[in-house]
């Protein structure tokens, strides 16, 4: 998938000379957490988010400091924080270095880029112009059209036990982590059983994670047995 397909088109944004409370306003109303700001010619300029507006003097949350700390931070940077608190006007507050997608990115590198960037929100750039943004939200109701889409078509598939089996081998055969050689999986109308011992204790969620995956699969359980590979110590698997 790319940005593209799951972008929000239509964005709300602002200038940069819309007032603090205005963007507020807006984000509350809207239900968002960061506003694109454009200029004239509709070019990203910047973006204000909820995080540039934690530090206010409003809220009585303006950082205070002592004296000698003050003194060390030197005046242009108490000038920077007395700007961030007592700010009326978007662009004094906003970030200008902006990280974005293009519409033809992977969805994969969005989300690289997102959390490189530790933002929630990309702005979807075309030809210098913004033409969406794209969030953890949209991200979050594309994996809820996917995960409904494969549960369809797993429901309208009939699968046997043996294919259930085959599926589940092959995938612990594929992943860097598959314990290929000390498990097996035992399938009865859907219901799998792992038997079987790991060597790391968080193995035994990825294969149950694993087998839930596979279509046709009821349940799973779990007949596992941890082997501590230093010592040598054989722990049960957990009761149900």
């Amino acid at each position: 998938m790319k940005a593209a397909d799951i972008m929000t088109r239509e964005v709300i944004s602002v200038d940069a000379e819309t007032t603090i409370s205005e963007a507020a306003r807006l984000m509350v109303q809207h239900h968002i957490s960061g506003l694109p700001v454009t200029d004239e010619s509709g070019a990203m300029v910047g973006i204000v988010t909820e995080g540039d507006l934690l530090r206010r003097a409003e809220l009585g949350t303006a950082r205070h400091r002592r004296r000698w700390i003050e003194l060390l931070l030197g005046p242009g940077r108490m000038a920077n924080e007395y700007v961030d608190t007592h700010a009326r006007k978007v662009g004094e507050v906003m970030t200008r270095a902006v990280a974005s997608a293009a519409p033809q990115d992977e969805l994969a590198d969005v989300v690289e880029v997102m959390e490189e960037h530790r933002v929630k929100r990309l702005p979807v750039i075309d030809n210098g112009r913004m033409v969406g943004i794209i969030s953890r939200a949209n991200l979050v109701r594309a994996l809820l059209d996917n995960l409904a889409q494969k549960d369809t078509a797993s429901a309208a598939d009939i699968h046997s036990d043996r294919q259930i089996r085959d599926r589940i081998r092959a995938v612990i055969d594929k992943e860097p982590w598959g314990p290929r050689f000390s498990v097996t999986a035992k399938v009865k109308n859907g219901i799998v059983e792992l038997h079987g011992s790991i060597t790391d204790e968080r193995e035994r969620q990825a294969l149950r994670v694993a087998a839930e995956n596979v279509p046709g699969v009821k349940a799973v359980r779990d007949h596992l047995i941890w082997v501590e590979p230093v010592s040598g110590m054989v722990i049960d698997a957990p009761r149900s």
